[in-house]
């Protein structure tokens, strides 16, 4: 009879269900949820050190090139193909715009706000790199904007690279450029800030 009782008795819940799986459940999720929270802190770490490194490449060659090479001949680097020479220019990139200084800032600022958003939500390594050499160049010019001649939001940037038959520019501005492009390759091959690739 006891042994009977035994085998009729009520069974143990299986393992897996009930309260115990939903906490099973609830606990994947936050170690989910954890993972992708890391690995977003991480991306966001890179953009800011790409950033910091293209800044201060750029802030350190324009206290150079203006201590040493402004009001001197222009340094010839590769003949009279690439040469160093210290202009300042109160346009955009390449001496483009230069009646529209203030305004010019002010999209400088926006970019900035721009990237900061979007690094919310940044999970993929290529956009966090593209995001920090925009960033790194916007802030390098923006700081000639704010801090160098004639005056706040109307400053000159500095810029002594000139190629042959180009314009001349400066370390953000390559920074710039070079994000820009990243950018579009990544958009191209469909892989978006959160780390999703569409197939649009």
């Amino acid at each position: 009879m006891a042994e009977a009782e035994r085998i009729t008795g009520t069974p143990e819940p299986e393992r897996g269900t009930g309260a115990d799986s939903t906490a099973e459940s609830e606990g994947g999720g936050a170690v989910a949820s954890e993972a992708g929270t890391g690995r977003g802190k991480r991306r966001i770490t890179a953009l800011l050190l790409v950033a910091l490194l293209v800044y201060l490449l750029d802030l350190g060659s324009k206290l150079l090139v203006v201590a040493k090479l402004e009001h001197h001949e222009p340094v010839q680097v590769i003949g009279t193909l690439l040469q160093f020479t210290v202009i300042r220019n109160r346009g955009a990139a390449f001496s483009m715009g230069e009646a529209l200084t203030i305004f010019l800032t002010l999209i400088a600022v926006a970019v900035i706000v721009v990237i900061a958003r979007i690094a919310r939500k940044l999970y993929s390594l290529p956009w966090a790199i593209a995001l920090g050499l925009l960033l790194g160049g916007a802030f390098g010019n923006l700081t000639d904007r704010l801090f160098r001649s004639p005056g706040v939001f109307e400053g000159a940037v500095v810029d002594f690279i000139a190629p042959a038959h180009f314009a001349v520019f400066n370390l953000a501005d390559s920074g710039i450029v070079c994000g820009g492009i990243l950018i579009v390759i990544l958009s191209f091959r469909g892989l978006d800030p959160d780390g999703t690739v569409h197939k649009d």
